[in-house]
């Protein structure tokens, strides 16, 4: 599958496919598709694992596209403004993301919930914690909000990251959430929570979540001032 990103800081992915071959997206992404590709909407294996995607932030169903023939074109766009970053998944890089994190994504690839297994995630975490698994293999397309900066983490090494701003990492890659020392730092700082990230591995930083982007726009609506 060929595939091209266009758009800008409205960006849309752009695949063109060969007869027989299919993407997958979540419901309401796809922006445009030509004449002769088939769309099959189901779980995509299952009720439960349907559900699991639910309640890692997507849809019950998910949307499947076969082309009936060579050379047809599907368009599936960001719902905020940001980024689309393609990965290749080879059978054994996974990728964990942010809820909401799916675009689209060839048949090959495998949607999960992930579930963490240390307790301070899960609880203090928030829903903002509730994360996608992508395994498989295929190309996978994330949507990111803003602008997105790579890290690459060396055994070892460590990055504290407000919990919003983490848009994807691999699977390699260590995390847990711990509180932000200190009263004054907790109630005039920058939250109560870090994740903390240890490598190895890559992780995708997204510059400007979709939920500050609505803080930041809050105060400037008008007020609904009732007669």
């Amino acid at each position: 599958m060929e595939y091209e990103i266009k758009g800008g800081a409205f960006p849309m992915v752009v695949c063109k496919l060969q007869k027989g071959e299919t993407v997958k997206n979540e419901t309401g992404a796809m922006a445009y598709m030509t004449s002769d590709i088939k769309m099959d909407t189901n779980t995509g294996g299952g009720l439960l694992k349907g559900i699991g995607r639910a309640l890692s932030g997507d849809t019950i169903f998910l949307n499947f596209f076969t082309a009936q023939s060579d050379n047809q074109e599907i368009g599936f766009s960001s719902c905020t403004p940001g980024k689309i970053i393609p990965i290749r998944l080879n059978g054994s890089n996974t990728i964990i993301g942010q809820k909401n994190a799916f675009l689209a994504a060839e048949d090959g690839v495998d949607l999960d919930m992930y579930f963490r297994k240390k307790l301070g995630a899960g609880i203090f975490g928030g829903e903002g914690f509730i994360l996608q698994k992508f395994s498989g293999t295929g190309l996978l397309f994330l949507e990111v909000d803003g602008e997105v900066i790579e890290h690459n983490l060396q055994p070892g090494e460590k990055l504290l990251v407000d919990p919003g701003h983490i848009a994807a990492m691999e699977e390699s890659v260590e995390f847990d959430i711990e509180r932000v020392k200190g009263a004054k730092n907790m109630l005039f700082g920058e939250g109560l929570f870090f994740a903390r990230l240890q490598g190895p591995g890559k992780v995708w930083i997204q510059t400007m979540p979709i939920s500050k982007l609505a803080e930041a726009i809050i105060p400037f609506l008008p007020a609904n001032n009732e007669h």
